[in-house]
């Protein structure tokens, strides 16, 4: 069956439907990793987005119930250069199409994908729509122009969990699989703010030794403090961090009190509650091979990354030092309150997709909350 990818701008591609038939309109991205297209399809930051994977191939290695990073996928649409209808892999259970039709995730296949990623690094990343139910390329032309950007939006209540809950889950082996810690007693107690987080990075968390609970983004400062964690943590998320104001006020509540870890749009959070501003980058990062500089290790870390807003250094006071900066455009990708107990990082530690580079920061936030304890 065709199907049909159109810009706002007027930019048409043409190829054939992939997994679920249907209409879907959200922010055309694309992402440069070579694999993880599971982990990146159940990502919730991807909320309100189409995600193009830039490499050729995807679905090689099919879908497992292990690999999720969230309980369902979350973005709009996907799109791919060619679907492999074929995968190997011992732990692979279905095929892409088939996972994409079980979760009614529209796609398409078949299409100049590199064209369409130089599109939009030229123009920027903008609204889009994928058709497999109309093939009047000046409808759709005319409904993505009308479909809202992600600009202005809180897509955070979108995807963010409806009651707390407690996470026991640690890193996978290939000879254990995941660790389980539930009958284990963890020495540090983390609030873990849910803005759209992401599996891997509890997993993470409970691996360095922390008691998890997650909590949804509109819970109030007053309710953490009473948990009395060791520590607070402040997930990613999608879209646009300045609408999502009740965030920001509970994060000021919360510095000094506790020490603070943040990622993504956790960072981005932080550092509007530190007195800072973000802005929207053109196209974004989005790839697991953005190079980091952190300067206080004097060392560069590949890292995998997922955001299309970037905090702005110019806004950001004395009291705030970059600890982290893109090698690539100079942006912002981590900071640290020089008196308060609280840092954040742009880019994913916890990888899922991506390289392992940057682990070592769960190791910092829990020296940070150990020299806080004493």
């Amino acid at each position: 069956m065709k199907a049909i990818l159109a810009l706002a701008d007027g930019k048409v591609f043409a190829g054939k439907a992939l997994g679920a038939i249907g209409e879907a309109t959200g922010e055309v991205v694309f992402n440069t990793s070579m694999t993880g297209y599971q982990e990146i399809l159940t990502d919730p930051s991807y909320c309100g987005e189409i995600v193009t994977m830039t490499y050729p191939q995807i679905g090689n290695y099919g879908i497992n119930s292990e690999d999720v990073e969230s309980c369902k996928p979350f973005l709009s649409a996907f799109v791919v250069k060619e679907s492999c209808p074929f995968p190997s892999n011992f732990r692979s259970e279905m095929t892409l199409d088939a996972y994409l039709k079980e979760n009614g995730v529209v796609g398409i296949e078949g299409i100049d994908t590199r064209a369409l990623v130089r599109h939009i690094r030229n123009k920027g990343a903008q609204v889009g729509i994928v058709s497999s139910v109309e093939s009047d390329p000046e409808r759709l032309i005319e409904k993505a122009g009308q479909t809202p950007g992600l600009l202005g939006r809180d897509l955070v209540k979108e995807v963010t969990c409806k009651t707390s809950y407690h996470w026991s889950q640690g890193v996978w082996t290939l000879d254990d699989g995941y660790a389980d810690s539930s009958n284990r007693q963890l020495p540090y107690k983390v609030v873990a703010y849910d803005y759209g987080i992401k599996r891997n990075i509890l997993r993470n968390l409970v691996s360095s030794g922390c008691d998890v609970t997650i909590v949804p983004a509109t819970t109030t400062a007053e309710e953490v403090l009473q948990m009395n964690p060791d520590g607070v943590f402040l997930s990613n998320g999608p879209g646009d961090p300045e609408p999502i104001k009740y965030a920001q006020e509970n994060i000021v509540k919360l510095l000094g009190k506790v020490p603070i870890f943040g990622i993504c749009l956790g960072h981005q959070l932080l550092s509007i509650a530190f007195g800072g501003a973000t802005y929207k980058l053109k196209f974004g990062h989005r790839g697991g091979n953005q190079p980091v500089l952190d300067y206080q290790r004097q060392q560069v870390e590949i890292t995998s990354q997922n955001h299309g807003f970037a905090v702005d250094r110019e806004t950001l006071n004395e009291q705030i030092r970059v600890t982290h900066i893109n090698l690539n455009d100079n942006t912002v990708e981590g900071i640290q309150h020089v008196d308060v107990p609280a840092f954040s990082v742009q880019y994913h530690p916890e990888a899922s997709p991506g390289p392992h580079d940057a682990q070592y920061l769960f190791s910092r936030f829990i020296e940070m909350m150990a020299k806080y304890k004493n």
